[in-house]
């Protein structure tokens, strides 16, 4: 009974948040083909089924390394933009904070260099589409609100107003990336410059 109790209370060695780990490690240095059930269980050394037991196939799988990804990143971004009453400071910080964030987190950044197809979007389980439609009305909301804000109005307006927040500062992002190249210190000054360039007399 002890014993039964002593395991009962033991955390797994090979938790979600590992399993997950290793996924984007993998989808980092090999791109989403290189993460596979097998893939992840060998990277942590854990048996096939621990995986299994977390997700009822691969389709799941990559579905969660793309969302917890995408919503840890987005997370920080949505506080930065709204990080001041002026929504052109707001949307300097937006910049700003996917530069910092792909500089601290190379490895998810690299991973959201890829698409949501890339990881199988049109496979995932329902549950996962709801999560990744939740957070694209997010974003898609937080772009038309800062448009409003800053005075500008219509589509070319919203367009505009999303490679300047979105687009540009993932530009400077990802030659460095995509060519195995550290961020260089200014980069958060230069995603900010274009950023300030499109919408300051927008």
């Amino acid at each position: 009974m002890e014993s039964t109790l002593q395991n009962m209370a033991r955390p797994s060695r090979f938790d979600t948040p590992r399993l997950l780990d290793a996924a984007v490690r993998l989808a980092a240095d090999a791109g989403p083909s290189g993460v596979t059930m097998s893939a992840v269980a060998a990277a942590v050394g854990a048996p096939s089924g621990s995986l299994y037991h977390r997700f009822p196939g691969r389709s799941a799988l990559l579905a969660e390394v793309w969302l917890r990804t995408v919503e840890g990143f987005q997370e920080g971004y949505f506080e930065a933009l709204e990080s001041s009453d002026d929504p052109l400071s707001g949307a300097r910080a937006a910049a700003r904070h996917v530069v910092a964030w792909s500089r601290t987190h190379p490895r998810e950044a690299a991973l959201l260099l890829y698409g949501a197809h890339d990881f199988g979007h049109d496979d995932w389980p329902d549950e996962y589409l709801l999560r990744a439609e939740d957070g694209n009305m997010q974003v898609r909301a937080a772009m038309a609100a800062l448009a409003g804000a800053l005075g500008m109005h219509g589509r070319p307006a919203l367009d505009r107003v999303t490679l300047a927040v979105i687009d540009l500062p993932l530009a400077v992002v990802r030659r460095h990336l995509r060519g195995g190249h550290p961020l260089p210190p200014h980069a958060e000054d230069l995603a900010e410059q274009c950023t300030t360039a499109l919408l300051a007399d927008g």
